[in-house]
């Protein structure tokens, strides 16, 4: 591989960034704030690298993925577990902000991941309406559980807390809702998504959120992009279970639970999972199976802008 080729590496912490830059070796490290990012962007901008590599660090990397990005620099956002399965096949045990910034450098020359789209300024507000609504609902889930041991003297308190989180919850729905119904495109897909017996308002908000290229790939990317295409666990004579792993946990969650409601009210769903059920899979590998399912036929009817249609839906195996 040349040597001009320039491939950079960014560890992301709440207050500090570390860059690492290959081939040359050389480090540096600038504040996770407007100075420290303007510095960044235009010292990456001078160097003109291949692909920049950084990791998703639960919101801490969100204003460097904005400012790299609208630099037009290429920049790919990977999951954490795949940088640490990279760091340890290389044998890196110990981890630094140095040896993590070395580790995604050198993940972005070997295996040079595809760069990640810009999204644009409305997909950040939703995407940052529904965290913020799947914040809730887990401080919910979190304050009854609490109720059910709780002693007299709080219980009261706690279901004041609960009051007024639910009261949150349902304006922030309401303004995700109208929000949504201002942008014509997301308009029609909601009607699309919406059309599918099992498919409600907030999986279908979330997945407008999350998954962007849902109806722009085929199925098959679609289904690594969500985490629910199976891989093989084989070795020699053995052949192992199939297992799905990666990919966006947030819209596989809310696809499972939506997967739950179909098997009993989507005609299309609810025969396929009995078909398998009675071909003796487990009811769980049977779920996911219809996950997979579903996900592309709403995939498919995206591509096609059509509504829901049982008898014309794609069968998969």
């Amino acid at each position: 591989m040349s040597q001009s080729l320039v491939f950079i590496g960014i560890d992301v912490s709440k207050k500090q960034l570390d860059i690492a830059v290959r081939p040359h070796q050389t480090f540096f490290s600038v504040t996770n704030d407007d100075a420290g990012i303007q510095e960044l962007v235009q010292r990456c901008a001078a160097l003109q690298p291949v692909s920049i590599v950084l990791e998703a660090t639960g919101g801490y990397e969100n204003m460097v993925v904005l400012a790299l990005g609208a630099a037009g620099l290429p920049l790919s956002v990977i999951n954490p577990r795949q940088a640490r399965d990279f760091a340890k096949a290389l044998g890196k045990l110990a981890k630094t902000d140095k040896i993590d910034a070395a580790c995604l450098a050198h993940f972005a020359q070997v295996l040079d991941p595809l760069p990640l789209p810009l999204p644009s300024a409305a997909q950040e507000k939703l995407s940052s309406l529904t965290t913020r609504r799947r914040q809730l609902v887990e401080m919910i889930t979190m304050e009854k559980n609490r109720r059910e041991h709780a002693p007299p003297q709080i219980l009261s308190h706690i279901q004041r807390h609960l009051a007024w989180l639910q009261a949150e919850l349902k304006q922030l729905e309401r303004q995700i809702n109208d929000f949504i119904k201002k942008t014509p495109l997301w308009q029609e897909k909601l009607k699309i998504l919406q059309s599918v017996p099992g498919i409600g308002v907030v999986t279908s908000s979330i997945l407008l959120a999350e998954l962007p290229e849902l109806g722009a790939l085929d199925n098959k990317k679609i289904a690594s992009l969500v985490g629910v295409a199976p891989f093989n666990h084989d070795s020699g004579k053995f052949k192992g279970r199939r297992r799905i792993k990666g990919g966006r946990k947030v819209v596989r969650d809310k696809l499972y639970m939506a997967t739950l409601v179909a098997t009993r009210w989507n005609p299309v769903i609810s025969g396929y999972y009995q078909r398998l059920l009675q071909a003796g899979k487990a009811k769980k590998v049977a779920l996911v199976a219809c996950l997979h399912k579903l996900l592309n036929i709403i995939n498919t009817m995206l591509k096609k802008n059509s509504l829901w249609q049982p008898n014309l839906s794609p069968h998969t195996s």
